[in-house]
């Protein structure tokens, strides 16, 4: 089979890629599977200096690196940029903490000696997406490898050649071949790669749909897996919030990377009494964004990945409004070669639209109105989804009440969009999937932790 790169700003073929097949599939595996009996044995402080060499290739490389990406998905350069540093300080962050995480643990029992002992478990399967299509590796890569487990990665195809440059990095980077490896694949290969023997866990971002198979396939085998997956992320906005703070923090969290992200904001919530206002707010802003050229330092929004995902967005739009929403900005897919997709809003949005009850990967901003704050905290619950959410408002006893004990989402933020951070740990509750990435509760997730007891 033939995997195809594809310009989605222009619609011309990038490069080709054959596909491996299940013995080169097989002999991949098995190499890492030898690699880790000897990585896990190497020190935390011989691993820390590997990671922090690579964090050091990555800055060194991150514009030749940012324009493959760009190339690749079609997000802003700048954005590429930004998200090469980002994945460079969390090979930095797990290098400078993973042996401190993973001290034993003394317990005190009636045995002379008790405690925890946390160990690899081997090599972990990573079935990533495109959009961000370096750090979502990264944020995989780094805590695993770190921790002594090995990693094999089946990349989303449209960016084969992030893929392909994420296993070069690894290794100019100095760490042992075959700790890490890239298996250009299609994703029918996915449930053969997860019954692997050599295969004990597996971690997907993605959608609800195909988190939903991994699931099911890793089940079946008994074997771990973490399921990042989709988000329909609602911020709500309070009377007494900064209107013009909270409408730039919304823009920005809306149309960041293309609008084409699982924390992206995507229901803003409004108390009626300010509806109108943070509406005019939020329309000039969104206005004031240029879509253009990804590779143009002026371009706030480039292309969609791909026309596909472009016209799926388009028809939810267009239901929405045959329903009743409104559409006070875009809505219209443009004349021209590209997956572009103008920045829209719509308002009016009610529950049985497909703005409200689906997730709009895309960048249209869905406004709802509510009279009383307790209407908007159970709107914003009223979602198969709980990945992220923020509240706006200037009492920060107040935000962080609803965002502790009211919002259901593995992430609430206040006063800020919501974002992934290495220090923290990262990951959603009902359809939004289940386990956690990043922070100490990341590093856990493929970790043996395993209890010792001696008398």
């Amino acid at each position: 089979m033939i995997i195809k790169s594809i310009n989605p700003a222009t619609d011309t073929l990038i490069q080709t890629y054959i596909e491996l097949s299940k013995q080169e599939i097989q002999q991949k595996i098995t190499a890492t599977e030898k690699a880790w009996e000897k990585w896990r044995k190497v020190s935390y402080a011989d691993k820390a200096a590997l990671m922090l060499k690579l964090a050091t290739v990555l800055k060194s490389k991150k514009e030749d690196l940012a324009r493959v990406m760009t190339l690749e998905m079609g997000k802003p350069l700048k954005e590429s940029i930004a998200e090469l540093e980002k994945c460079a300080s969390v090979c930095e962050y797990y290098a400078e903490n993973t042996e401190t995480f993973l001290k034993d643990k003394i317990v005190k029992t009636d045995a002379n000696k008790s405690y925890i002992s946390y160990q690899p478990i081997g090599v972990i399967l990573a079935v990533m997406p495109w959009n961000f299509p370096f750090w979502q590796v990264f944020r995989f890569l780094a805590p695993n490898l770190m921790a002594g487990n090995c990693g094999v990665l089946k990349h989303a195809s449209n960016v084969s050649g992030c893929a392909l440059l994420i296993e070069e990095l690894v290794l100019e980077a100095g760490f042992p071949e075959n700790v890490f490896s890239t298996l250009l694949v299609a994703g029918k290969n996915v449930n053969q790669i997860i019954e692997h023997p050599i295969i004990k866990a597996v971690t997907l971002t993605g959608s609800t749909e195909a988190g939903k198979k991994v699931a099911e396939k890793a089940g079946s085998v008994l074997k771990k897996c973490v399921l990042e997956l989709g988000g329909s992320d609602a911020y709500l906005i309070l009377e007494d919030a900064d209107l013009e703070m909270a409408a730039e923090a919304c823009v920005n969290a809306r149309l960041i990377n293309n609008g084409q992200s699982c924390i992206a904001a995507k229901r803003f919530i409004v108390i009626e009494s300010v509806l109108e206002e943070f509406t005019q707010l939020l329309l000039t802003k969104i206005k004031a964004k240029k879509t253009g050229d990804p590779f143009d330092e002026n371009t706030d929004l480039g292309p969609m990945a791909n026309k596909q995902l472009r016209d799926d967005l388009h028809e939810q739009v267009r239901k929405s409004i045959s329903l009743g929403a409104k559409c006070i900005l875009g809505g219209e897919i443009p004349v021209g070669e590209g997956a572009f997709y103008p920045a829209s809003i719509l308002t009016n949005v009610k529950k049985g639209m497909p703005a409200f009850d689906e997730e709009l990967f895309g960048p249209v901003a869905v406004i709802i109105s509510a009279d009383t704050i307790d209407e908007a905290i159970n709107i914003a619950n009223d979602s198969v989804f709980g990945l992220g959410g923020a509240v706006f408002t200037k009492d920060e006893t107040k935000g962080n009440e609803i965002a502790r004990n009211q919002l259901q989402a593995g992430s609430v933020f206040v006063n800020q969009g919501v974002k992934s951070d290495p220090r923290l740990p990262f990951g959603g509750i009902k359809q939004s999937g289940y386990g956690r990435e990043l922070g100490l509760n990341g590093l856990l997730e493929f970790m043996n932790i395993k209890t010792i007891s001696i008398k």
